[in-house]
């Protein structure tokens, strides 16, 4: 069964909570990253991204800059930027956009769930990603980015959290220069703890719903502090706990991840749309159009794409879904995608590291799909071609993590991000 506990965390006092809330460090590359901490000494990317703090060409990876991250932080709480809670507690954390509401808990989850598979994934990583987060980790002694899990909902833990949000007040409500509001409540009541730590533990596993790599790494570093620890190495070590936000499966939403190929890999434009027809039911939508409108799938194993200024609906044929229904991983619409289309028609084997392939998530909206292949230049190998897909359900992603299974890669987007800073966990 699952074990996720209370910790004691270090937070952002009220009065800079919001200033000090960032996105993720990896939605940002390096220059993003640099212009979005201009004028914000206290934006907690300063340390999620240290290489900020150094000049464009300076190696991002070297050692001083880790430890520039780490004097940082110390120097901010020094400052009273940061605080300490005295006790173990529950977190609630609560985010809203565009009137849609998300209510996770804040909490800490055991690596040896990760190691056994109770905390379950369902991709894979990449080791450069790990290793720059092993590092940044390992030289924090805290994790700073929480793991987005979720689980099958409990009326238990839902209730908890809707009474003491009803009857308690926020002790940090903000909205973001992006316009999602950021309210968090702290459980220190001893009685909701151990009633919470208790429907936690009835859970037969949770699941990894986004950043694979931040909990790979903080396994990693457990692992490592435990062989440095040796006959003095306890079970009860905070490293051997990791920063997460958990949600109910019913509170989290996935948008389309979609993408956009710079060629046909050398195929005449009729002869690709006359490989579809293998698989799809090619139905032309329109010869001009908006984007949203007319690309956006309506429904699982409908797939838009948008080509030489015309959209389409790829259809997929109901022989094929009965072939693949039965299969977690290929049942998807990613995966239908990736193999009929990706690979066997434009030849791009490996999406993670092919060039001519990139990806764009549904918050940009789909416009950019066609901003994007409007302005692109038209090769030998051919124009270049983009696809809208029907969001991943949370349905499927659980299916493919309870099979052991891999999804491919850029399966989910989330929308709202967790924002870090807000909690950090020292070990």
């Amino acid at each position: 069964m699952a074990v996720v506990r209370p910790f004691r965390a270090v937070r952002p006092a009220d009065k800079y909570a919001a200033e000090v809330a960032a996105l993720p460090y990896d939605v940002y590359s390096r220059e993003e990253a640099a212009e979005a901490v201009k004028g914000r000494p206290l934006s907690f990317l300063n340390i999620d991204r240290p290489e900020t703090m150094f000049p464009a060409d300076h190696d991002m990876y070297a050692e001083d800059v880790y430890e520039a991250a780490r004097n940082r932080y110390e120097a901010q709480k020094a400052e009273g930027i940061y605080e300490v809670d005295g006790k173990a507690c529950y977190y609630i954390y609560e985010e809203t956009m565009n009137g849609r509401s998300q209510t996770g808990i804040a909490a800490l989850s055991s690596v040896d769930d990760y190691i056994n598979g109770v905390c379950r994934k369902h991709e894979n990583t990449v080791q450069k990603k790990e290793t720059d987060r092993i590092e940044h980790v390992d030289h924090m002694s805290a994790q700073t980015g929480p793991i987005c899990l979720s689980y099958h909902k409990r009326d238990g833990i839902d209730a908890i959290v809707e009474s003491w949000k009803q009857s308690r007040t926020a002790v940090n409500d903000f909205t973001s220069e992006d316009g999602i509001r950021h309210r968090v409540w702290v459980i220190d009541d001893d009685a909701a703890i151990s009633a919470l730590e208790s429907e936690f533990g009835a859970l037969e596993c949770t699941y990894i719903a986004d950043g694979h790599h931040r909990a790979a790494s903080a396994v990693k570093v457990a692992l490592k502090r435990r062989t440095a620890a040796g006959e003095n190495y306890s079970s009860e070590a905070e490293f051997n706990y990791f920063l997460s936000v958990l949600f109910p499966d019913d509170q989290l939403e996935i948008m389309d991840y979609n993408r956009i190929v710079k060629d046909l890999n050398g195929m005449e434009t009729s002869d690709f749309l006359e490989a579809l027809e293998q698989v799809f039911d090619v139905e032309l939508t329109a010869l001009a159009c908006r984007a949203d409108e007319i690309l956006r799938p309506e429904k699982k194993y409908d797939i838009g794409m948008y080509l030489n200024g015309r959209s389409y609906m790829l259809h997929v044929k109901p022989e094929y879904i009965e072939k693949v229904s039965s299969d977690p991983v290929r049942s998807l619409d990613v995966s239908v995608l990736q193999e009929e289309v990706l690979s066997k028609l434009l030849g791009i084997e490996d999406p993670r590291t092919d060039p001519r392939i990139s990806f764009v998530g549904g918050i940009r909206g789909l416009g950019e799909l066609v901003r994007r292949v409007d302005g692109a230049p038209v090769t030998e190998a051919g124009p270049a071609v983009a696809f809208a897909m029907y969001p991943t359900s949370i349905a499927e992603l659980f299916r493919v993590a309870d099979a052991g299974m891999l999804m491919p890669p850029k399966s989910t987007w989330f929308e709202p991000k967790l924002r870090s800073g807000l909690f950090i966990h020292e070990f």
